[in-house]
């Protein structure tokens, strides 16, 4: 049942939405989803192509129409959506800087379009780089690109940050930079992330919370923490195989040496450990399970 528009919600809550639904033609890409995101969180929203992801925070954004509730920082995007871009700053893929742009004309465009953009910020964050405001993009190494994108978005004072894909086109050491800076320079409780993203590991060590989407619909919504409690991998080996099945794991994959790895949701630990070696399920793993949709 879909909630009504009185009923209560946290109080801290930055993005309520209940039972989003969008269709394009025979295509559902939200199929009732809801969600709630608090302040102060970096949730990943993960999903395959086709999920659901970017129509999700295009509503958000404000920017595709959709059937159901939707509320942003107590404001409907689809009613308050020029409101409510004073408060949210969204960056998509870092890579895609026009290269003929200079790294002033860069900061010129965002210092316009951005009510809350700091240009004394943005350019203490560059004096300690290599840039040069003359430079063009196309004469930037990757690194320095990186720079450039972290010194406009850390620059601006959101409530929420939606980055969509936004380290696509770089090269791992520089995706992991991009996150690492991401949290150390820009995130604080006053803030809140949302980070969509095909690469599950990278961003799994700055996430507080995630949210798998598949075929428009939530299947997982849960804070990392909760992730850790609730999902267990056992390494066993072929002797005691068919009592770790009668557990019934969610997921299970083939190892070196005769060994199998079976995924275990709300077996207490303690049960599994008799029968081989426990541990943390890493997120792409439970990813991978969740997305064959054998499960959730």
């Amino acid at each position: 049942m879909n909630a009504s528009p009185t009923t209560a919600v946290p109080s801290d809550a930055v993005i309520t939405a209940r039972g989003l639904r969008k269709a394009y033609k025979n295509t559902l890409a939200l199929d009732n989803a809801s969600f709630s995101i608090p302040a102060g969180r970096i949730i990943g929203l993960i999903g395959p192509n086709g999920a659901g992801k970017t129509t999700a925070l295009k509503a958000v954004l404000g920017l595709t129409s959709v059937e159901g509730e939707l509320s942003v920082l107590g404001r409907d995007p689809r009613v308050h959506r020029d409101d409510l871009m004073n408060d949210i700053c969204f960056i998509a893929d870092v890579a895609v800087l026009p290269r003929w742009l200079k790294v002033r004309e860069a900061i010129d465009f965002v210092a316009g379009v951005h009510p809350r953009f700091d240009r004394a910020r943005c350019e203490r964050f560059l004096a300690n780089t290599k840039l040069q405001p003359k430079q063009r993009v196309r004469e930037l190494s990757k690194g320095m690109i990186v720079q450039l994108h972290l010194a406009l978005v850390m620059a601006i004072d959101a409530k929420v940050l939606v980055l969509d894909e936004p380290t696509l086109g770089l090269d791992i050491l520089y995706r992991k930079e991009f996150y690492q800076r991401l949290l150390e320079d820009y995130f604080d409780e006053q803030k809140t992330i949302i980070v969509t993203t095909h690469q599950v590991e990278e961003i799994e060590h700055i996430l507080t919370d995630v949210m798998f989407i598949r075929d428009g619909r939530i299947v997982l919504n849960a804070e990392m923490d909760e992730v850790g409690d609730r999902y267990t991998e056992l390494l066993v080996g072929a002797d005691q195989l068919e009592t770790a099945r009668a557990l019934k794991p969610i997921d299970e994959r083939s190892q070196a040496f005769g060994k199998t790895v079976l995924l275990f949701d709300g077996v207490p630990r303690s049960q599994l450990a008799s029968l081989g070696e426990t541990r943390n399920a890493g997120l792409a793993d439970l990813f991978v399970a969740v997305m064959k949709g054998t499960y959730a």
